[in-house]
């Protein structure tokens, strides 16, 4: 299908432009992070999941579109998403379930899209260049004036204070279940639907919230969610790990995996071109198993600053070898670097949320 909207393009550092036509919001000149996601399913979780603001995805599988988009699959209730990049936008969507098309709900949203340029060589160059800062605008914008807005621009560094609930908010499970206290650093819905499901209440709290604050509630363990960014950007939730450590247990997952590692003393950095998709293969040390899993991060764990800190590895990534899983079980402490409630995705991982409650005796 070919979708007729206005001709756009996208401009790298390196001056390479790819041509194509708008989708969804017209928000003139915009620049961000330029990524990939080689899911081939999930396009509205990936629309919805906060640890994508700022960035544009390149989707690796070529027809986005086709499903529409439904009122249940929504990972927030405020996306943030920098832009989407595809081979072949669908806008005649056929599924029982869809109530909008994709672009539709990109256009009350604010936010662009791209179709039509090579996904494929965008992937690649991404993969040998590592990821970098990318400029989606008009097709007629002179490619000078590109470089140099893309030259003189700064990635903001606070995604998380933006797209973090701004209060406390709770849900309730009837029942005599542990009681959580979650910190919302950008958390997908589906986190909570998870621990739902497994009768935990769950109380929510900002992003900066005290440790004060968190024991008033007298939960049972502390839970710290994915998230965008850095995880040095926001050193109030490492404090906040600090102040807790052995006092609650704590389960942390993909942003809240890197901030436990730097409340503990480790260190972490930047990949080349992060791990985004549902097919990542991961080692359990625990059980020798191999568990494909759902992953969306720029940063990992430096293994070789893990020394001292009381964490051990429990999981490892099978394609560059990097650390996915940490625990202290002394001070009950458990985190992963993947998603285990990823939806669409895998399910081997589902059971972590039993494994850390059984840790925490809940």
């Amino acid at each position: 299908m070919i979708y007729r909207g206005k001709e756009r393009k996208l401009v790298l550092a390196d001056g390479s432009q790819y041509f194509g036509t708008g989708f969804g919001a017209d928000t003139g000149t915009r620049i961000c992070e330029l990524v990939f996601n080689t899911s081939p399913a999930g396009y509205q979780e990936i629309l919805s999941d906060p640890s994508y603001t700022d960035q544009f995805v390149v989707m690796a599988s070529p027809l986005i579109g086709n499903y529409g988009i439904n009122r249940q699959d929504y990972e927030t209730r405020h996306p943030s998403l920098g832009g989407f990049v595809v081979r072949d936008y669908n806008d005649e969507p056929s599924n029982f379930r869809s109530r909008q098309t994709l672009s539709g709900v990109m256009k009350e949203l604010g936010i662009p899209g791209l179709t039509g340029p090579d996904t494929r060589a965008l992937v690649r160059k991404i993969r040998d260049q590592g990821t970098g800062k990318a400029l989606l605008a008009d097709a007629d914008l002179p490619l000078e004036e590109a470089r140099s807005l893309l030259a003189a621009a700064e990635l903001p560094r606070d995604a998380v204070s933006r797209v973090s609930r701004r209060g406390k908010e709770t849900y309730i499970v009837p029942g005599e279940g542990p009681r959580i206290a979650a910190v919302d650093f950008g958390m997908k819905e589906n986190i909570l639907r998870s621990l739902a499901a497994r009768g935990c209440s769950v109380t929510v709290f900002p992003w900066n919230v005290t440790a004060e604050e968190v024991l008033a509630e007298r939960p049972d363990a502390l839970f710290l969610s994915n998230g965008p960014g850095d995880p040095e950007d926001v050193p109030e939730a490492a404090g906040l790990v600090r102040a807790l450590r052995g006092r609650l247990p704590i389960l942390g997952i993909c942003l809240g995996h890197q901030i436990i590692a730097l409340a503990c003393g480790a260190r972490t950095y930047k990949l080349k071109f992060g791990h985004r998709g549902g097919n990542h293969p991961v080692r359990n040390l625990l059980t020798g198993k191999i568990e494909i899993t759902s992953q969306n991060h720029s940063y990992a764990v430096e293994e070789a600053s893990l020394a001292g800190t009381g964490l051990s590895v429990t999981h490892r990534n099978l394609l560059d070898h990097t650390v996915e899983g940490l625990m202290n079980r002394e001070e009950r402490i458990m985190s992963v670097q993947f998603h285990p409630e990823s939806a669409p995705g895998p399910h081997d991982s589902a059971g972590l949320f039993e494994e850390f409650l059984a840790l925490a005796e809940l």
